[in-house]
């Protein structure tokens, strides 16, 4: 049971992560907002996801706000050399109703969360740095200069953004690198399957959030539960390693404020799917 079994991917061609990394958003209060219910247990977590290996892990500014940034500070700075932080800007969290969420993704806008996000982590550059949403109201090609400028600075390593379809990445792939893409998917829902299949062409990481789908893939007798028993795994393990196999691009960020859960989570690096089981289970397509 270590990450590292679950083979390496070179973001932007030059930063090694491997393919099992960590979603830190859980680890603050409910709703994705606030201080943690047990702060001393989301350190925990952090600190037992490197021991297995993990060297990627996930976080935004909205998280919290700024909270999760600082918890990743507190449990791991300094931090090792070869362990990566991925944050992101352009959402402004201001309070627990999520219809009070805006995005900010103005070029100030921009620099400012950088600036912040750079002082939480403790760092004096952010190895990824990703859009986390689209803002209408500012043209995308003016968000993602701004990054571009930023990585200019050496303020960020490389860029990624968060829920592009094809031709949005296109834009943003005129203006500056883009090396990851962080969009809604899993093993039942597959709607950016032309967004993964871009990035395999161009190199470009792909980062599938909602991996378990919050439940149902993960449930004693959900739909993976057959291949689960007979493979003597979990269908949370069933869920993970079926996207460690579809894509060589894929980067896996499952979440958790458990550390169980963690242990199980990254124990699916060495579950082997045949040819035959990814037939199947890829059946399951909605």
């Amino acid at each position: 049971m270590n990450a590292t079994n679950a083979g390496t991917f070179l973001i932007g061609g030059d930063l090694p992560v491997h393919r099992m990394g960590f979603g830190a958003m859980r680890l603050i209060g409910p709703q994705v907002y606030g201080e943690p219910l047990d702060r001393g247990n989301s350190l925990a977590v952090l600190r037992r996801a490197v021991d297995l290996g993990i060297d990627f892990i996930d976080t935004a500014e909205a998280y919290g706000p700024g909270i999760d940034e600082e918890l990743i500070a507190e449990a791991l700075f300094p931090y090792a050399p070869k362990l990566v932080i991925a944050t992101k800007c352009g959402i402004d969290r201001r309070a627990l109703d999520f219809n009070e969420t805006r995005m900010k993704g103005s070029p100030e806008q921009i620099r400012a969360s950088c600036e912040g996000s750079l002082s939480r982590l403790k760092l004096e550059r952010i190895d990824l740095y990703q859009l986390h949403r689209i803002d209408p109201a500012v043209p995308l090609e003016d968000s993602i200069g701004e990054l571009g400028r930023l990585q200019a600075e050496g303020k960020i390593r490389h860029i990624g953004v968060s829920e592009f379809d094809v031709e949005q990445l296109k834009r943003a792939c005129a203006v500056a690198p883009i090396t990851t893409v962080q969009n809604r998917y899993n093993i039942i829902d597959r709607n950016h399957e032309p967004v993964l299949e871009y990035c395999e062409e161009n190199a470009i990481g792909f980062i599938p959030w909602y991996p378990l789908g919050a439940g149902p893939l993960s449930a004693a007798d959900g739909p993976l539960a057959p291949t689960a028993t007979r493979l003597g795994a979990t269908p949370a393990q069933i869920a993970l390693a079926w996207l460690l196999a579809r894509s060589p691009v894929m980067l896996l960020i499952p979440g958790t404020a458990s550390v169980a859960h963690l242990e199980q989570n990254t124990a699916a690096v060495d579950v082997q799917l045949s040819d035959e089981d990814m037939t199947e289970l890829g059946k399951l397509k909605r």
